[in-house]
């Protein structure tokens, strides 16, 4: 998209604060300081107080303002910070008034897309912004802040290297087809495109585990009436959030909440019973369940340990895998009933007291087994990569190994150089050197308007 040379937004959350920060980017910041606050060589970096008067001489608020150049700002342009006390009447007033004087309110994502454009920051590195505001775990808040600092694009940039001299080596054999490439030895074109494809394979395998952090993992449980279900639900979070009643059928609409199993966030949902019904209410919620169910990334199957298992529909059971389902026999301080020990015996199983919260801590276990832990580098590094990121670096892989299957077969060099370039290109596509305005507008469209 087109920047416009200045534009302004509220750069902390709406609401009564202590402190509410307003910034601008563009090139009137330096004529901002000096019409509002009479400073007509504000030194960079440098923190003033001073009276904020509109443009028609009305004080709005004593202020602390901040200048910076563009080569030692944010977004590479030069920009202005105003922190104002935080009333959101003041704030509302200051940014209108910023707008008189020629500023616009800022896009959503703006200063990074700025930052982006002005090579501030690679795209990856730009993402991370969002995912450091967003993050809710400790590992999730370590991985977003290494990827700010540079690690995936280290990674991605290292990778590049080594592709750009093979096609280096093989542009050269076209040119000078007398000189041989090597064709054994890690020194060959086959042996390192095999290693560097390797690599790229075990980078996009770090997608799901980068999904789960960022976003957290999407759980929901389902079962029979009367299996517990809602017990669970509150054991899991500590606290009485969900009905709990001997009579069939009490959840009608799903529940949502969220806990902890580290390092990932679990958003969960407490779902209506699955089984045959002539209540048109209970067929509604049913329903949802099932919509649910295809949504999820985990499944906790939840059964009365201490009666027969439950038939499941069809439409439930296909859903059920052994790596996003976990089988839970539920009231184990009664005595399990004899016909649930062999029931979906390959998906994992554990057996619970939602009652006395027996077996809890080994079904959190079971878990973080189950949803896997993030791949942790050498370098203590988070490899975390997103869904985006998986796509392309999946088809940068994809046209390594064709470049490979191309040599095996002595096909032109020509035709190798090609999808080596190609897989390049892909690589390319993660770190940002790229020229597609519709996908980057739909990326920054997703940040909050002052970041």
């Amino acid at each position: 998209m087109e920047i416009p040379d200045t534009f302004a937004a509220l750069s902390t959350p709406h609401g009564e604060s202590a402190i509410g920060v307003v910034r601008c980017s563009g090139q009137l910041c330096r004529e901002l300081v000096q019409d509002i606050f009479g400073n007509n060589s504000p030194t960079p970096r440098k923190v003033y107080v001073a009276d904020y008067r509109s443009k028609e001489n009305e004080l709005l608020d004593n202020v602390v303002y901040t200048f910076f150049e563009c080569e030692k700002s944010y977004t590479g342009d030069p920009m202005l910070e105003i922190s104002c006390h935080g009333n959101p009447f003041i704030l509302q007033h200051v940014l209108e008034d910023l707008v008189t004087r020629g500023c616009r309110h800022a896009l959503p994502g703006e200063f990074t897309q700025t930052a982006f454009m002005n090579g501030k920051m690679d795209l990856s590195q730009a993402e991370a912004v969002i995912d450091l505001i967003k993050a809710r775990t400790d590992l999730s808040l370590k991985a977003a802040s290494q990827q700010l600092q540079g690690s995936l694009s280290r990674r991605i940039n290292g990778i590049v290297e080594n592709l750009l001299q093979l096609v280096a080596e093989i542009e050269a054999y076209i040119d000078f087809p007398e000189e041989d490439l090597p064709t054994d030895g890690e020194s060959a074109p086959i042996s390192r495109l095999r290693s560097l494809s390797d690599e790229i394979y075990e980078l996009s395998e770090t997608a799901r585990s980068g999904i789960f952090l960022r976003d957290g993992v999407k759980a929901v449980i389902i079962g029979a009436p009367n299996a517990g279900k809602s017990s669970l639900l509150n054991q899991l979070l500590g606290e009485s959030r969900a009905i709990v009643s001997n009579q069939p059928g009490t959840t009608r609409d799903y529940i949502e909440a969220s806990f902890f199993v580290d390092p990932y966030r679990i958003s969960i949902l407490d779902t209506a019973g699955v089984h045959a019904t002539d209540d048109e209410i209970e067929k509604a919620g049913i329903a949802k369940t099932l919509e649910q169910i295809e949504l999820c990334d985990l499944i906790l199957l939840t059964i009365d340990g201490a009666e027969s298992p439950p038939l499941l529909p069809d439409s439930v059971l296909s859903l059920l895998k052994a790596d996003n389902t976990i089988l839970i026999r539920n009231k184990s301080d009664l005595v399990l009933g004899q016909n649930s020990e062999g029931y979906l015996s390959e998906i994992p199983g554990i057996e619970v007291s939602a009652l006395t919260g027996s077996g809890l801590k080994d079904l959190k276990a079971l878990i973080k087994d189950l949803l896997g832990n993030p791949i942790i580098s050498e370098q203590g590094d988070v490899v975390a990569v997103s869904a985006r990121h998986h796509t392309a670096l999946l088809e940068a892989s994809k046209e390594l190994l064709s470049s490979v299957d191309l040599l095996n077969r002595d096909e032109p060099a020509e035709l190798v150089a090609s999808h080596l370039r190609d897989g390049i290109s892909n690589l390319e596509k993660i770190v940002g050197r790229i020229d597609n305005e519709r996908m980057l507008d739909k990326l920054f469209s997703s940040f909050c308007i002052g970041k």
